[in-house]
């Protein structure tokens, strides 16, 4: 039997499995859990749902990007000269295709200047198992700041292999940020990325024998793009 962790703001969520070695960091501000609240509900339609996700992808890149390190600089207001603070070197945000684009907009609205990468997995829908099927990332992450965006940290299989994918690169401590995320998916990142810092708005109780979050809010991706399957198929090149 697992053991509770206690959350950011002094909740405590659902028993965990042991191999958890620390808690996610839980975003429990209002606005935050009122747009998750609407998220989980079946009758949101399609464009409100992307827009939520989309919100919320705003206010987690407040959290998620809070340690980003800064450098002094010096400039003319139309004033007088002023001693500001800029953030040092632009962070790398990747999203994992499809469903992390959801979030893409709204942490872009946080960090404007963020170079953005990208990753593709789908996941097999017998085994669950991540397969990649796309990348486009930075040559040397050693020096920058990484951001992982997924709304859902379900089985964690292709959040952790997103994550070995930053790291032969170079990516240091990436930040690995979604909606909800089951006690097996922070296994799994625990367990293969020791140290790895999540930022989530929950913690729920389960997976499902679908690996599908419980109660969670069904396939983001889906429920963001009207589509009914996120497996890519071949077009078939000539």
């Amino acid at each position: 039997m697992g053991t509770a962790f206690e959350l950011q703001g002094g909740r405590t969520a659902a028993p965990m499995t042991s191999l958890v070695a620390t808690a996610p960091q839980v975003v429990d501000h209002p606005a935050v859990q009122d747009r998750l609240a609407r998220l989980r509900d079946a009758t949101t339609a399609t464009p409100v749902f992307r827009r939520l996700v989309e919100e919320l992808g705003q206010l987690l890149a407040y959290e998620a990007t809070r340690s980003l390190p800064l450098t002094d600089i010096e400039l003319q207001t139309p004033v007088a000269l002023a001693k500001v603070q800029r953030i040092a070197t632009r962070p790398v945000v990747a999203p994992i295709l499809r469903a992390g684009l959801g979030l893409l907009p709204g942490f872009l609205a946080v960090v404007d200047d963020a170079v953005v990468a990208h990753l593709g997995f789908y996941r097999d829908p017998k085994t669950l198992a991540a397969i990649p099927y796309y990348a486009n990332l930075p040559d040397d992450l050693a020096t920058r700041e990484v951001f992982v965006l997924d709304p859902m940290l379900a089985t964690g299989h292709s959040g952790s292999a997103a994550l070995s994918m930053l790291a032969k690169r170079g990516a240091r401590a990436p930040v690995f940020v979604c909606i909800i995320a089951a006690p097996e998916g922070i296994a799994t990142l625990a367990r293969e990325h020791p140290g790895v810092r999540i930022v989530t708005a929950a913690v729920d109780e389960r997976l499902n024998d679908h690996g599908y979050i419980v109660p969670g809010l069904g396939d983001a991706g889906d429920r963001m793009f009207g589509s009914t399957s996120s497996v890519p198929v071949s077009t078939g090149a000539p």
